[in-house]
């Protein structure tokens, strides 16, 4: 399984609390956020533009475009109160359902 392939599932939820926990980002930092923290996962552009689509879509973020430091435009986006409700529930079942793949491993 490839380092992309590994994160499909879990990128919604990865990014929720990333947002969660260091407040408005745009896309490249989240991308390295994920990246610094686990030496297994890598985020391609392809999967994290969609993913952020889809949650803004759900009303789980929200965007708006800022002028950077360098004066280039860039969106931004931040978690909100929808969001951190689901990723409440998501965090909790990704614990539950990790916990008994961990186990079915150890017994099989």
């Amino acid at each position: 399984m490839s380092r992309s392939d590994a994160l499909q599932g879990a990128l919604p939820i990865l990014i929720l609390k990333i947002l969660a926990r260091r407040g408005p980002l745009h896309g490249y930092a989240i991308t390295t956020q994920i990246e610094t923290a686990s030496d297994a996962l890598r985020v391609e552009e392809g999967s994290l533009y969609p993913a952020l689509h889809r949650l803004e879509e759900s009303n789980l973020v929200k965007a708006c475009w800022v002028v950077t430091a360098n004066k280039r435009r860039a969106r931004v986006y931040e978690v909100t109160e929808d969001g951190l409700r689901r990723l409440e529930r998501e965090e909790q079942r990704w614990r539950t359902v990790t916990l008994a793949v961990g186990r079915l491993l150890e017994e099989i």
